[in-house]
């Protein structure tokens, strides 16, 4: 009976810690999914007012200067904004398809998916890049020009975000390789699916007001 009693505790210590190690790589529980994506969301939605901020502002400088928009777009066009928006969309598109691969259980698909996610998010950026050296050589800058305080403003804040986009994707590689992901665990992809995806509306709101309307 004593060594009954004694090995109990073993036994079942070895049961917590088999319980908790499968917890650990398998799916994780339904409120830390709910609270994960409850975080994001709230971030998002902060991001919202701030961008919703500078799009109204651009928004007033627009109606009550019409004519200086007007010669902005004549000076850069628009096929290399156009460009970009497909770049961006198309990204989001490879990160549904990440997506979707992992939950088939193809870590390499998805690791394939999100490099081409990060890749064209980085080409978005580097065209940005392209765009405000035109500007500049027109004499639109950031501080010399009316337009420019209101047009920099919220595209480069985008491109902040797409950067942190780029990088968030890196590490959604990274935790792929080491096996961090499974069919049933793929809440941190899906999080970051929502970022991307909110960056993606952000801009398709931009290139509209800033160069359609």
């Amino acid at each position: 009976m004593s060594d009954i009693s004694l090995e109990q505790p073993h036994t079942t210590e070895a049961h917590t810690a088999g319980a908790h190690g499968h917890g650990h790589h398998g799916a994780p529980s339904a409120t830390r999914i709910d609270n994960m994506k409850f975080a994001m969301w709230l971030f998002l939605a902060s991001e919202v007012i701030l961008f919703t901020v500078l799009i109204v502002l651009f928004l007033i400088f627009r109606i009550n200067h019409p004519e200086v928009v007007h010669e902005v777009h004549d000076a850069t066009g628009v096929f290399l904004v156009a460009l970009n928006t497909f770049l961006l969309l198309t990204s989001s598109w490879a990160m549904v398809m990440g997506l979707r691969e992992m939950k088939l259980g193809n870590r390499k698909g998805l690791i394939n998916w999100i490099g081409l996610t990060a890749i064209l998010g980085t080409v978005f950026v580097a065209l940005q890049g392209v765009e405000y050296s035109i500007l500049a050589s027109e004499g639109i800058g950031i501080y010399n020009s009316e337009f420019g305080m209101r047009f920099y403003a919220p595209t480069a804040l985008h491109g902040m975000h797409v950067i942190a986009g780029v990088l968030w994707a890196l590490g959604v590689i990274v935790h792929a390789v080491r096996g961090g992901y499974a069919k049933d665990n793929v809440i941190g992809i899906e999080v970051f699916g929502l970022y991307w995806h909110f960056v993606d509306v952000v801009w398709i709101v931009l290139f509209t007001v800033i160069y359609l309307l």
